[in-house]
C-alpha cells in the first residue's frame, strides 16, 4: 500500500466519522458496496478519483483535504506553475495532477489526466459520478467511451458530457494521452 493512499483512507475515514455516518450510510451515499467502501476507507484498494470527489461532497469537504489533509486557502486566485499542482496516485491506469486545489471553495475539480498507452484492460473500466465532465485533449490521440458510444479525440479536440453515465478513457497509438479534465 502506497503512504499516499494509506494517508487518503485515514483522511476519509476520520472526515466520515466527524461528519457522523456510518460505514453503511456513506457507502450507500457513493452507490458502492459496503464491503468495497470498508476496503478504500481501510486502504486496501485504491480509491477511484471520481469517487474521492463523491466522498469529499457527501462529507461536506473539499477534495483538497482528502489529497492532502490541508483545506485550500486562495480565495481571489491561485496559480499553478508548470509541472505543480497535486499529484494524485489512484490507479494504475490514470494518472492525476489537481490543478486547482488550493482554490478555496471552487466549484469545478481540474486535473490534467494522462493515460499510459499500456493501461490495457484496466484503462476501459467504466466509472461514473454526479455532475458533468469536461475533457480538453492536449496531446496524443484517445479513445473515450460515454454510455456506450466510442469517441477518438486528438489534440485540441474536446468532450462535455454528463458523466453519471460510464464513461472510459484508453490511449492509442501505443503513447500516452494527455488531457485537462474539469469535473463540475
Amino acid at each position: 500500500m502506497t503512504e499516499q493512499r494509506k494517508d487518503i483512507a485515514a483522511r476519509l475515514k476520520e472526515l466520515r466519522e466527524l461528519e457522523g455516518k456510518t460505514e453503511a450510510e456513506l457507502a450507500s451515499a457513493l452507490g458502492v458496496a459496503e464491503a468495497d467502501y470498508r476496503r478504500y476507507e481501510t486502504g486496501g484498494a485504491d480509491i477511484p478519483a471520481s469517487l474521492l470527489h463523491d466522498a469529499a461532497r457527501a462529507l461536506g469537504a473539499d477534495l483538497t483535504e482528502l489529497l492532502t489533509g490541508e483545506a485550500p486557502r486562495m480565495k481571489v486566485f491561485s496559480v499553478t506553475r508548470k509541472g505543480g499542482g497535486v499529484t494524485v496516485e489512484r490507479r494504475v491506469d490514470y494518472q492525476y495532477r489537481n490543478l486547482a486545489a488550493n482554490f478555496a471553495g471552487r466549484k469545478a475539480d481540474v486535473f490534467e489526466v494522462t493515460v499510459p498507452p499500456d493501461a490495457g484492460e484496466s484503462g476501459a473500466h467504466a466509472n461514473s459520478h454526479p455532475g458533468q465532465e469536461f475533457d480538453y485533449m492536449l496531446e496524443g490521440r484517445m479513445r473515450v467511451t460515454i454510455h456506450g458510444n466510442d469517441l477518438v479525440l486528438e489534440a485540441g479536440d474536446c468532450v462535455y458530457f454528463d458523466s453519471n453515465h460510464g464513461h472510459s478513457m484508453q490511449a492509442l497509438d501505443g503513447k500516452p494521452a494527455r488531457f485537462l479534465a474539469m469535473i463540475l
